[in-house]
């Protein structure tokens, strides 16, 4: 419409019976009261016309789309007006929406301008092609359900593709995931994601809550209390029916546990392995293992189901594991699931003592050894930590004081210790002497 058709209008609507070239600044003068009038409000004379203290005219106009209004206020009005008692003016406002042509509905869209109402709105409207629909379902601000009616409705693989990886939005509406899946349009991708997110997200956790409570049941409190923390459930990495296996070697309950030890500055350190590093972990675990002897097969399958967990959940384990899990996850590769085995409540002195002359174990696990006081006053694990060659020098070097004279003798002859070690050995040893 030109301009002088629409300031006619304007005459008509609001009553101003002045010159056509007075009529704009009246028009703005109107404004400026509304906006005086509605303070605060992102666009006054919209929420006047929503509000219906405009003139019915003026409502009238606006669902005709008529007012000169930001591209993103118009909409905003249609929208409200859709829902308007007076049917002419619902029926107008439904009637400029639908004449609205894609380019002008994208350009708010994407300067995110529209309210998450006028989201939903556009959501539902199948006439309107993938490039209005993908940047809807990119917006966090559109609501689940729209985004839910879209998975529905649409014919698009690519856009289920979309939807499918804003795994948040699926896990707070699961509905979503079902409706991509039961979507005949469906990409392999789209499915991919959906039933991965199902699985993680929902089956795993309703799998462990189950397993939890049989658990407790059967008088497992502390193997429950890992179950329903643990991650690796569920996965590729641990399978439900393992746990039982587990639950027997889980001893610590989660009131006995203290985990003030892992600082955050070590929480980089629980990266998760590559498939082929959890399986020479295992490898390696269990050729040190057998020495001599050979593994028995149960302690084989115990040992493989343990280190493919997680390293967060063998952290856990370690923790709350019993000696039969704490021999196994001292020897980890990854040396915060072996430290954890060292603040495991229920190891005892006798545990200390083999750690102590394991030369597999890292040097931070000797070196805690050697701080804890209690664990310090053991004659055989300080001779032990002396004598390992993992050990730290400078932690050797403050053990030697507190052995005895034929032990620092013994290690001054020690190939396997380092020089300092063997040469301080030797001088405290002659001092003791006297020689």
């Amino acid at each position: 419409m030109k301009k002088s058709k629409n300031l006619d209008f304007f005459i008509q609507i609001f009553g101003f019976q002045v010159p056509q070239t007075q009529l704009w600044s009246k028009l703005s003068l109107y404004v400026k009261s509304l906006n005086s009038m509605h303070e605060g409000s992102p666009n006054p004379l919209v929420q006047a016309i929503l509000s219906g203290t405009a003139p019915r005219q003026a409502r009238l106009a606006a669902a005709r789309g008529l007012l000169p209004l930001p591209q993103a206020d118009l909409i905003e009005i249609l929208i409200g007006l859709r829902a308007a008692d007076d049917e002419e003016i619902a029926h107008a406002a439904e009637e400029s929406l639908l004449a609205q042509k894609e380019e002008d509905v994208l350009a708010p869209l994407r300067a995110g301008e529209l309210s998450p109402c006028a989201l939903a709105y556009f959501a539902s409207r199948r006439d309107l092609g993938r490039r209005v629909h993908e940047v809807l379902v990119l917006d966090e601000r559109t609501p689940d359900e729209a985004v839910l009616e879209i998975a529905r409705a649409t014919d698009d693989g690519v856009l289920l593709e979309t939807i499918a990886i804003n795994q948040q939005r699926l896990i707070r509406t699961p509905e979503i995931i079902e409706a991509i899946l039961q979507n005949p349009a469906r990409t392999p991708e789209a499915e991919r994601r959906a039933t991965e997110t199902r699985r993680e997200f929902f089956e795993k956790e309703r799998g462990a809550r189950q397993i939890a409570e049989e658990m407790r049941a059967r008088g497992f409190v502390a193997a429950a209390e890992f179950v329903e923390a643990a991650e690796s459930i569920g996965t590729h990495q641990i399978a439900e029916q393992d746990l039982w296996l587990l639950a027997a070697h889980i001893e610590v309950s989660d009131v006995d546990l203290d985990d003030s030890w892992l600082p955050l500055e070590k929480i980089e350190e629980l990266v998760e392995e590559t498939e082929a590093q959890r399986a020479s972990n295992v490898e390696r675990i269990i050729a040190e293992m057998q020495g001599d002897d050979a593994v028995a097969p149960e302690r084989i399958s115990l040992i493989r189901r343990i280190m493919l967990m997680s390293v967060k959940d063998r952290v856990k384990l370690a923790l709350k594991g019993d000696r039969e899990v704490r021999n196994i996850l001292i020897r980890d590769a990854n040396k915060i699931v072996a430290t954890a085995v060292i603040k495991n409540p229920r190891l005892t002195d006798q545990e200390v003592e083999t750690i102590a002359a394991m030369r597999t174990v890292p040097e931070e696990v000797l070196r805690l050894i050697a701080l804890n006081r209690a664990w310090a006053r053991s004659y055989p694990i300080i001779h032990n930590l002396a004598r390992n060659p993992r050990t730290p020098i400078p932690t050797a070097m403050n053990i030697l004081p507190r052995l005895y004279a034929k032990d620092l003798r013994a290690l001054a002859q020690n190939r396997n210790v380092s020089e300092a070690v063997r040469r301080q050995a030797l001088r405290l040893a002659q001092t003791r002497l006297g020689e």
